[in-house]
């Protein structure tokens, strides 16, 4: 069998042909280019170029173009003014094979196209304006004859060329003549689309003439009488003008078949010329007044596309007045236009134009964007609502809120120049009005204001302001936006705030304008909102010591970038029982005497509100007798006394015989309300058991026993003298341990001089009034039955043991004193060079030496020290609020005092160091003290005493977070008096700084400078009056003169109200809050010669009371 070898052949299909095809003038240039778009198979059509076939007029040309994207592109080869027919498109295959290759079109299966581009507009146009001579108006009114027309040079001699642009008209129509314009042109070929009855077509030029114009000669003399005699018709108010209009023909190569003349009166008379591509020159004779408009444009028809004319390059325009004169067109329009707004109703706008434009007015027209922005029945104004025009500068009945735009005009008679660029301003808007906040508990508020009555705006805009523990930062977040209405006021609730928690708000009216415009930052309105209501969980009570536990919020709830400043825990019996708790604690414990029931509640407290807890009854059983004697015995009666502890209504006491067991021999019970009670009718030499109960609320307390004996009958003589002994021994022991305690504390008298009413011991009675002092009175003063002191020496030597430093750390000491005896007292105590001043003060040095201050000893916080040994107790120190949670971030050495009006009345604290002055600044932020006294120098006797932690100048400086400005520095003979303004975030609070500057260190100011002390603290009380927050006093160790200060100031109001003072028991009780307040016990003396002082000037007044109450009564 034999093989044949195989042949293959390459083979390249024809691709689909177009189906459709659009030509368009591509708009950047329609004069040489078109854009193509054409429509074919897309699915299995491959081709690599197109090809185009067309007739350029009649030239056949072809070629391939490759640029077509998506079945589009640009084509900017033709020439302008040509018809090109018969344009036909066909894809293109091409292939390489063996180095050969293969191209393959598509057939034509669309309908052929022609597209005519636009031709290129005539150059330099231009108009002449001829006045014709009055006096030859006669000549002119006749049969003109061809030959007295006047030439181009008699034309060119009067001539008077302008260039003019298109522009508005704002001039009014007049009527239109019947006949106004007469032309010429240098063409012996021509065509009118139209010709209205007022045309008046004169002979036609010879062919060596350029130029016709209907004028005749000005050496021609004016006559009433023409030369055959007869009468010469009045010329008419307006004399017609020639108008010539030049051009040149379009830039090449064009083709172009003629030109087409547009002329325009008064905006509604139109005439349109055509004339052949020959000619450029066109003359007319204009008969009517008015405003004219001329342009000039290039028309191709040639061929068999349709008819294409060029865009119009020039629009001329003039005036020309009933008298003859003419204007011309404005072309300049005015330039570095401004808007100053004057007020919120009020601008002036400005411009500048160069003395060439020849204007003597300008229109300045304004209307209002934000007008039509809105809908109509939401427009808040109505003038500026349509374009208004005005030859006045100054814009007036603006809105405030509103956007205008403002476009200037150059006015030249009736004619009005172009535009100049629009410029935008806006007018502020004024901002709402009475911006009021009603709290609706403690997450919740509603903001209520009123817009002003003239203003635009588009929406208020409610923000707010506070720090997001989320996020832990603060910055103004967007809550709310209303749109505006056409209502006077607006409120929105604001849900969802945070309990205790400071808040700024703000509502602003935005404008519609851009960009937006709002007003005004400063209608703002802070609030702290309430808190919520604490839950008591726990109470507890033993040893005289209610427990109470609380919650507050849920568990997450943070307080420590809350605005709570403490919980007010109140017991209400029939003592009102209050103790203030920091923030951060949640648990508390009250003294309350027992025997009574108290409503207990718990108060979460912040600077403008509070919220309490659902009420807790507490019913407390009465406590049993304290310390119960039997004294005075007699053979048939004994005296039972004892001491009240607690609230009782009354006391029942019971006596039967020892070991008898039979209820013959009890006495009956005895009701008393007094602490003392005597028993009689019982039987001599006989033991009685007796027993002492407590009733209070009608519930009885455990009784309190004792065993008495009632004396004997008769007595054997020798008994008699043995008792006598021992009685006598008895004596000896009781004078020797009275010796003992003379010798060993002088400052306690026998017995407070017998049967004295007030001396130390156990029986604790508050007396009402502001912080009153802790009197201790004794039972013996009630009682006159005891036959000697030595009753009274035994006891006191008995229940006070004078050498028990324990029992001195734990209890506050107390030694009142009647003013009226003051003098003496001090002169006594001054003995033996103040001996019995020390005896006092060393007494004071052990208070509080068992008081913890844990915090000041952790090694990050004793750089925060001045001295280490003056540290702050725990339980009084003041805290910092802090963001950060490392342990010793809340710790200054600092403490509060209590005072005559507040348990918080004042903070003691160091002189800050430079590591503490931003602590410092932010504990009078935080605690909203507005008082700060300054009992120290920056520096003395060479050394360091107090940071300078204010400013040197009024310039403000930052300390930390907080920015102090000093507005006010005077210096006084012994102080200076600052005023401080500190700031953080939005938080504003003004301070008032007294810097004490006579006083020195550990010791006391000169004798003669009492006076000038006292002045001094009196003045700063003064300025408390109105002041918040606690005062905060320093020193150098905040201690020494602190403390004295602050005992002059309670005492001050101290003795203003009462007769007696107790000095040593308002140190010890200073000292309990913070350790060696009134350092020195020469600043101890000290306080005792300021209190006389200010006795002396009291009875001084009480004195000059009774001269005036005196006199009164005589007159």
């Amino acid at each position: 069998m034999v093989s044949k070898s195989a042949r293959s052949i390459t083979v390249l299909t024809k691709p689909l042909p177009v189906s459709s095809v659009s030509i368009y003038d591509y708009k950047p240039s329609p004069e040489t280019g078109v854009l193509f778009e054409i429509q074919y198979p897309e699915k299995y059509n491959v081709f690599t170029r197109v090809n185009i076939s067309y007739w350029e007029g009649k030239d056949y040309r072809t070629m391939l173009y490759k640029d077509f994207f998506k079945g589009k592109t640009v084509f900017n080869h033709w020439l302008p003014g040509i018809c090109y027919s018969n344009i036909t498109f066909q894809l293109v295959s091409e292939a390489t094979f063996n180095k050969s290759t293969l191209v393959e079109y598509s057939g034509v299966q669309h309908e052929p196209k022609q597209h005519r581009t636009v031709p290129y507009p005539p150059r330099n146009i231009s108009v002449q304006i001829v006045p014709i001579n009055r006096n030859n108006w006669e000549e002119h009114s006749g049969n003109f004859a061809e030959e007295s027309l006047m030439g181009p040079q008699e034309i060119i001699r009067k001539e008077k060329l302008s260039h003019f642009s298109d522009n508005p008209s704002e001039i009014p129509a007049a009527n239109t003549s019947a006949a106004w314009l007469d032309y010429r042109y240098n063409s012996t070929e021509y065509e009118t689309t139209s010709q209205p009855y007022w045309w008046s077509n004169e002979a036609e030029s010879s062919e060596g003439e350029e130029e016709f114009v209907n004028a005749v000669s000005s050496d021609f003399e004016a006559s009433d009488v023409n030369t055959s005699g007869k009468l010469m018709p009045e010329p008419p108010s307006f004399l017609p003008v020639q108008m010539v209009l030049t051009w040149l023909p379009p830039k090449p190569p064009t083709a172009f078949d003629g030109f087409h003349i547009n002329i325009e009166r008064e905006e509604n008379s139109t005439e349109f010329l055509t004339v052949s591509e020959d000619t450029h020159k066109f003359v007319a004779e204009l008969k009517e007044p008015g405003k004219y408009k001329l342009s000039v444009t290039t028309f191709s028809s040639s061929g068999s596309c349709e008819v294409r004319g060029s865009q119009s390059a020039k629009t001329l325009s003039f005036y020309i007045s009933p008298t003859g004169e003419w204007i011309e067109e404005l072309t300049e329009k005015p330039q570095h236009v401004t808007v100053t707004v004057l007020s919120s109703t009020t601008a002036l706008t400005s411009w500048t134009a160069s003395q060439e434009s020849g204007s003597n007015s300008t229109i300045v027209s304004v209307v209002s964007l934000t007008c039509q922005k809105q809908k109509e029945s939401q427009r808040l104004e109505k003038h500026y609502c349509t374009e208004v025009n005005s030859s006045s500068s100054l814009i007036e009945n603006l809105v405030p809120g509103a956007q205008y735009q403002v476009v200037i005009y150059l006015r030249k008679g009736p004619l009005v120049g172009p535009p100049s660029d629009p410029v935008t301003f806006s007018i502020v808007p004024t901002g709402i009005k009475d911006l009021m906040l009603y709290p609706l508990g403690p997450t919740a508020v509603i903001l209520s204001w009123n817009r002003p009555f003239l203003g635009v705006f588009r929406k208020y805009v409610v923000e707010m302001f506070y720090f997001n523990p989320s996020t832990m930062t603060s910055e103004w977040t967007t809550y709310y936006e209303i749109a505006a209405t056409v209502s006077l006021t607006a409120s929105v609730k604001i849900a969802n705030l945070l309990p205790a928690w400071y808040y700024n708000f703000r509502v602003t009216m935005v404008t519609w304008g851009d960009p937006e415009l709002s007003c005004c930052d400063s209608s703002t309105i802070s609030f702290i909102t309430a808190p919520v209501a604490p839950e008591i969980t726990s109470i507890e009570y033993y040893n005289h010591l209610l427990y109470v536990t609380w919650t507050y919020g849920g568990d997450g709830t943070d307080l420590s970038h809350s605005r709570m400043l403490h919980w007010m825990v109140i017991a209400e019996g029939k003592k009102k029982i209050k103790k203030s708790v920091t923030r951060n604690v949640m648990t508390a414990v009250l003294s309350l005497p027992p025997g009574d029931i108290y409503n207990l509640s718990v108060t979460a407290c912040t600077e403008r509100g509070s919220n309490t807890s659902l009420p807790q009854l507490v019913k407390l059983d009465p406590a049993p007798p304290k310390s119960l004697f039997a004294v005075n015995k007699t053979q048939t009666s004994v005296t039972l006394l004892w001491v009240e502890e607690g609230v009782a209504d009354f006391f029942e006491v019971y006596c039967q015989q020892a070991g008898s067991g039979q209820e013959t021999n009890a006495q009956e019970p005895v009701t008393v309300s007094s602490h003392v009670v005597t028993i009689s009718s019982l039987t001599p030499a006989t033991s009685y058991n007796c027993s002492v109960t407590t009733f209070s609320h009608n519930s009885p307390s455990i009784p309190t026993f004792i065993v008495v004996s009632t004396m004997v009958t008769e007595m054997n003589p020798n008994v008699v003298v043995i008792s006598v002994l021992a009685i006598l021994s008895i004596l000896l022991i009781g004078l020797l341990l009275v010796t003992l305690v003379v010798l060993r504390r002088k400052h306690l008298q026998m017995a407070r001089e017998c049967g004295a009413g007030t001396f130390v011991n156990f029986a604790s009675l508050e007396r009402d009034g502001k912080l009153p002092y802790n009197w201790r009175r004794s039972v013996f003063a009630f009682l006159t039955l005891l036959p000697s002191c030595l009753w009274t020496d035994y006891l006191l030597a008995f229940y006070i043991n004078p050498w028990n430093k324990n029992g001195l750390k734990k209890r506050k000491l107390t030694n009142p004193v009647q003013l009226d005896d003051f003098d003496g007292y001090i002169k006594d105590m001054a003995k033996d060079s103040d001996y019995k001043f020390s005896l006092q003060f060393e007494e004071l040095k052990l208070i509080g030496l068992d008081i913890p201050h844990f915090a000041a000893d952790l090694p990050m916080n004793r750089c925060k020290n001045r001295y280490t040994n003056i540290l702050p107790y725990d339980f009084s120190r003041v805290r910092l609020v802090s963001m950060n949670e490392e342990e010793g971030s809340d710790y200054i050495n600092a403490n509060y005092i209590p005072g005559y009006n507040s348990p918080q009345e004042y903070i003691a604290t160091q002189g800050p160091l430079p590591e503490t002055r931003n602590d410092f600044w932010k504990m009078v932020l935080q605690q909203k003290s507005q008082i700060i006294v300054m009992l120290t120098q920056c520096n003395e006797k060479r050394r360091v005493k107090c940071d300078h932690y204010w400013p040197f100048t009024e310039d403000p400086v930052a300390y930390g977070d907080i920015t102090v400005e000093m507005l006010l520095e005077e210096e006084h003979a012994d102080w200076v008096y600052r005023n401080f303004r500190i700031s953080y975030a939005d938080e504003v609070q003004d301070v008032m700084h007294f810097n004490y500057t006579a006083w020195p260190d550990h010791g006391v100011p000169t004798t003669n400078a009492a006076e000038s002390i006292l002045q001094f603290v009196q003045m700063v009380r003064q300025k408390s009056a109105k002041s918040k927050g606690p005062m905060v006093i320093h020193c150098s160790a905040g201690v020494g003169r602190t403390g004295t200060f602050i005992a002059l100031d309670r005492l001050l109001q101290h003795i203003r109200d009462h007769e007696f003072v107790d000095i040593l028991g308002l140190v010890s009780d200073m000292r309990s809050y913070r350790m060696s307040m009134v350092q020195t016990e020469e600043q101890y003396i000290f306080i005792h010669q300021c209190v006389q002082l200010m006795w002396q000037k009291k009875k001084q007044q009480f004195c000059i009371s009774d001269v005036i109450y005196e006199n009164v009564s005589k007159s």
